[in-house]
C-alpha cells in the first residue's frame, strides 16, 4: 500500500469514527427520551480508500412495534370500560356498610313490612315501613343518576378522544411529509421516524390503528376495522356530543371520513382503543344495567299495586310506589324506560308530605275507596301487609332483554342484576389486568431491540476511541515517513 493510500484510508477512518462517536453521543442523550430508538452508523468499504458511513439507521422491529400498538389499543379499551363500571359498582353495589344496593333496600323494606305486620296498630312501625320504601325509591333514583352520569362522562370523553385523534393526524401529516422529503433527498430522517412512531403510539391509545409503509418512507394509517385514517392526507373524524343524558337517550356515532365506526348502525365498527371502550360503555353495559333498574322499579309498582275490592272490576292502580304515568299500570314484563329514575312513594302515605302511613295497611292509597282493603277500619288488620310481603316473594315475569333473571321474585331479579353488573366489572378488571401485563411485556420486548443500553453504548464508544487512536497513529506515522523521505531526497 502506498503512503497516499494509507493516508486516505486513515483519514476516512477518522471521519467514520467521528460520525460513530456523534451517533453514540446522540444515543446517550436520547436514552431517557420517550419514543427514542437507538441509532446505528452503518459502515461500508470504499475500494482502496477505507471505510465510510453509508447511512444512519434505527434499531427497530416492525413486528414488535405492531404488537405494542395492538396491546396499547386493547389496554386502553378495557381501562375505559373498567373505570365506568367501577363507578357504577361503587355507587350501586359495592356498599356492604351503607346497604344502598337495590337488593339490600328490598330486603330492608321486606323486614320493615314484616315488623309492621306483627304490630299493625303501631304508627311508628308504619312510618318506618314508609321510610324504608322511600329509601328504596331513592336508591333507584340515585342509581339511575349514577348510570346516566357515567354515560354523560363517556360521551364527553368520546368528544375529547375525537379531538385528540384529529390533532394527532395533523401532526402525523407534517412529520410524514418531512420523512418523504428527507428520504428523497437522502437526509437522515431517523428522528422523524421516531416522532412518527410516537404519534402513532399515542393514536393507538385512542383507536385501534395499523400503519402501512410505502415508497420513500410514506405511510398510511387504517383503523382496526379497515377505515382509512390517513392516506396522503388526514381524514376527518367527527362526533356530535350529547351534553345531557336520560335513560332514553341514544348517543351519537363517531364518523371517520363520513363512515360511522361506533353505534348500532356502524358499518365498520372499531374494535379497540379508548374510543371503542367508551362507546361500548355508553351504549351497551350502562344501557343494559339501566334496563335492569327500570325492571326492578316496574316490579315494585306491580308488587305493591292495589286491586279493586268491589264488584266494579276497576283496573289495577299503583299503590305504595307510583310514577308519573299513574293511575295506569306499566306493561307487564316490559321495560318502562327511565322508570327507576321516576319512581316515588305516594304522597298520601308519606307523613313528610302530610300523608297517612296507615294507608299502607288499609289500602285506598290512590284515594278511591273501591281499593280499600281494611273496610272495617280495624287497627289490628294485617292481611294486606302479609299480602304485600308475600308479593315480594312471589314469582313474576321480567323482560328477558335485560339479561337478568327472566322469572322469579322481585328480590331474585334484583340479586341477578347485582350479579350481572359485578360479573361485568370483574370481567373488565381481569381483562384490563391481562392487557396491561401484555402491554408491559410488549414494550419491554421492543425496548430490548430498539432501546438504548448505556453499557453497550459505552463499550462501543471505547472501541471507536481505539479506532480513532489507531487511525491517528497511522497518520502520524505516515507523516514521519514522508518527512524522512523528503529529508533524504533533500540531501
Amino acid at each position: 500500500m502506498s503512503l497516499t493510500a494509507a493516508l486516505d484510508s486513515a483519514r476516512a477512518s477518522l471521519m467514520a469514527s467521528g460520525i460513530q462517536s456523534s451517533t453514540i453521543s446522540r444515543n446517550i442523550a436520547g436514552a431517557s427520551a420517550a419514543g427514542y430508538s437507538r441509532k446505528i452508523a452503518v459502515l461500508d468499504n470504499l475500494p482502496g480508500a477505507g471505510v465510510y458511513v453509508a447511512a444512519i439507521q434505527r434499531a427497530a422491529s416492525s413486528g414488535l412495534y405492531n404488537n405494542v400498538l395492538i396491546a396499547t389499543s386493547a389496554s386502553a379499551k378495557q381501562d375505559a370500560i373498567l373505570n365506568g363500571l367501577q363507578t357504577i359498582s361503587a355507587s350501586t353495589v359495592d356498599d356492604p356498610e351503607t346497604g344502598q344496593s337495590p337488593t339490600a333496600q328490598l330486603n330492608k323494606l321486606k323486614q320493615a313490612l314484616q315488623q309492621y305486620a306483627n304490630a299493625p296498630d303501631n304508627t311508628t312501625l308504619a312510618q318506618a315501613a314508609v321510610t324504608s320504601a322511600k329509601d328504596m325509591a331513592t336508591a333507584l333514583n340515585q342509581a339511575t343518576k349514577t348510570v346516566q352520569t357515567v354515560r354523560e362522562g363517556a360521551d364527553a370523553d368520546i368528544a375529547t378522544s375525537v379531538a385528540n385523534i384529529n390533532q394527532l393526524l395533523t401532526q402525523f401529516d407534517k412529520i410524514n411529509t418531512a420523512i418523504v422529503k428527507g428520504t428523497i433527498t437522502g437526509d437522515d430522517v431517523t428522528d422523524y421516524l421516531d416522532q412518527r412512531d410516537t404519534i402513532v403510539s399515542k393514536l393507538s391509545q385512542e383507536v385501534g390503528v395499523s400503519m402501512t409503509l410505502r415508497a420513500n418512507g410514506d405511510a398510511a394509517l387504517y383503523t382496526d376495522s379497515g377505515v382509512v385514517l390517513f392516506d396522503k392526507q388526514a381524514r376527518s373524524v367527527s362526533f356530535a356530543a350529547t351534553n345531557i343524558y336520560s335513560p332514553g337517550t341514544t348517543g351519537n356515532a363517531v364518523y371517520i371520513d363520513g363512515v360511522p365506526v361506533t353505534g348500532a348502525n356502524s358499518v365498520m365498527p372499531i374494535k379497540a382503543g379508548k374510543l371503542a371502550g367508551l362507546a361500548e360503555l355508553r351504549d351497551n353495559a350502562t344501557v343494559t344495567y339501566q334496563s335492569q333498574l327500570d325492571e326492578i322499579a316496574r316490579g315494585l309498582v306491580e308488587t305493591f299495586k292495589e286491586v279493586d275490592q268491589t264488584a266494579s272490576a276497576l283496573p289495577d292502580v299503583p299503590g305504595l310506589f307510583t310514577y308519573p304515568g299513574a293511575p295506569a299500570m306499566p306493561a307487564s314484563a316490559t321495560v318502562s324506560v327511565g322508570l327507576a329514575g321516576l319512581i316515588s312513594v305516594a304522597a298520601s302515605v308519606d307523613p313528610a308530605q302530610g300523608g297517612n302511613p296507615n294507608l299502607l295497611r288499609d289500602g285506598a292509597i290512590s284515594g278511591n275507596v273501591a281499593y280499600q282493603y281494611n273496610t272495617a277500619g280495624s287497627g289490628g288488620y294485617s292481611t294486606r301487609l302479609q299480602q304485600l310481603i308475600g308479593g315480594m316473594d312471589a314469582s313474576q315475569p321480567f323482560d328477558a332483554t335485560t339479561q337478568g333473571k327472566p322469572s322469579g321474585s322481585l328480590i331474585d331479579f334484583a340479586a341477578s342484576s347485582t350479579s350481572w353488573i359485578e360479573n361485568q366489572r370483574k370481567a373488565a378488571d381481569d381483562s384490563a389486568t391481562y392487557q396491561n401485563t401484555l402491554l408491559d411485556r410488549s414494550n419491554a420486548a421492543l425496548s430490548n431491540v430498539s432501546g438504548v443500553n448505556m453499557d453497550d453504548e459505552m463499550s462501543l464508544m471505547l472501541q471507536v476511541e481505539r479506532t480513532y487512536s489507531a487511525s491517528s497513529k497511522i497518520i502520524s506515522t505516515v507523516d514521519q515517513m514522508l518527512q524522512s523521505l523528503l529529508a533524504a531526497v533533500g540531501n
